[in-house]
């Protein structure tokens, strides 16, 4: 019996499940929204022949938080603040994609030391969501000392994240035109820590998984998905990846310097859930080298842009400048005026293709705002994942796709 504010009918049943189900040969059981292994509040409403997936329906909305309305009644830099609470394991990532939209729309310059610490706090950021994954990856596979010992990497992360915003998840660091304030002293020291020690740590994570037999067993062959189809269905990131598609935006459409670092992309040969970890795991090697390189050559300079037109002036004028004053006031109480039009910034999240579409109306407030966001994608395709799987498969393939609901539901 499902509870009164998720029945259906039988005639929108018909459309949603087999007929068998209608006969009554098999099974309907709901799976979430509470289920621990939903990673957030999704409901899937199972179809299920014995233990075997025959239907599996995304049922998504129990977090819905309307972002996207509500930055269109804020200044365009009062927005900002709401995008660090979307996919709330890549707030930085959320806010660089917004910023990079707001500077495209007004042509707003960002200083090259801006630029570079932008690529660095990213792909910590990029680390500390994967650690996530993998910690509550290998959990829903009863491997649970992973989990404590990526939680243990990840909060030096957050620290870190603490030491620059005084925040450690909802940052609002970056801003249209650079950074809040420059780096604190001791930030490079603390992040050449991290990466010098982690690519130990990843390695003890693979001694952990990679060969282990149970977890492959859990792995390899399970939610299986084709280059093709996985091109069909939108798929971005490591999903697409993992069936053996090398599209990464940091290299397909450079950003933010991205242009000037050298890595690779990871991609897998079978597309199933063993690959999408085996890929993650490797990004991971990667994030650390783009970081230790974007540390080598840290430039000086300013750390946001000089146009006064959209950025305050500095806090060392206000004391000295009435004009300054008033220019700081005007900017955070009317915000600035963008231009009518409308523009598209990809960028690279954890989880993949991360767009944000903004239309400007001239005025001093967003006209629209939209987020093209991968766990919405990646939603889509379980029932292609799990169908012909055992029940137990279903959350190691939840699992492999690595949504977040508050990517989903905005």
């Amino acid at each position: 019996m499902l509870p009164r504010e998720m029945e259906v009918t039988v005639d929108e049943l018909k459309h949603l499940v087999s007929p068998r189900a209608l006969s009554g040969d098999t099974m309907l059981l709901n799976m979430g929204p509470q289920h621990p292994s939903t990673h957030g509040v999704l409901r899937l409403l199972l179809e299920l022949d014995g233990e075997v997936v025959v239907t599996c329906i995304p049922d998504i909305g129990f977090l819905h938080t309307g972002i996207e309305k509500n930055m269109e009644v804020k200044t365009y830099t009062q927005a900002l603040v709401m995008t660090d609470r979307m996919d709330y394991l890549n707030n930085l990532g959320n806010n660089l994609t917004y910023c990079l939209a707001v500077e495209k729309l007004v042509e707003l310059d960002v200083p090259p030391r801006a630029q570079a610490v932008r690529v660095i706090l990213t792909e910590l950021q990029r680390i500390a969501s994967h650690l996530v994954w993998l910690g509550t990856h290998a959990l829903d596979l009863a491997a649970m000392s992973v989990f404590l010992y990526c939680f243990r990497e990840r909060e030096q992360i957050l620290d870190i994240f603490e030491m620059v915003s005084g925040q450690r998840m909802m940052t609002s660091y970056f801003r249209p035109g650079g950074l809040w304030r420059d780096l604190p002293a001791g930030f490079e020291a603390a992040v050449r820590q991290f990466v010098g020690a982690f690519p130990a740590r990843v390695a003890q994570y693979e001694s952990l998984l990679t060969k282990n037999p149970l977890f492959v067993d859990r792995t390899r062959r399970i939610g299986v998905i084709s280059a093709e189809d996985a091109l069909r269905w939108g798929l971005t990131g490591p999903m697409l990846r993992g069936s053996g598609i090398a599209l990464d935006f940091r290299k397909a459409q450079p950003y933010s310097g991205y242009e000037q670092y050298d890595f690779e992309i990871p991609t897998g040969t079978r597309g199933d859930t063993y690959d999408r970890y085996l890929v993650r795991m490797a990004e991971l090697y990667q994030s650390v080298r783009i970081i230790q390189q974007a540390l080598d050559r840290l430039p000086g300079g300013a750390c946001i842009s000089s146009n006064r037109k959209f950025v305050p002036p500095p806090r060392s004028e206000l004391g000295r400048s009435m004009e300054a004053v008033i220019h700081h006031f005007k900017l955070w109480t009317e915000g600035f005026p963008a231009p009518k039009g409308a523009v598209y910034v990809a960028t690279e999240s954890p989880r993949g293709e991360l767009g944000c579409y903004l239309v400007g109306d001239g005025g001093p407030k967003p006209y629209r705002v939209h987020f093209r966001t991968p766990s919405f994608a990646h939603l889509q395709v379980l029932p292609l994942l799990s169908k012909g799987h055992f029940v137990a498969d279903l959350v190691g393939i939840i699992g492999s796709a690595d949504i977040v609901l508050g990517d989903a539901d905005r």
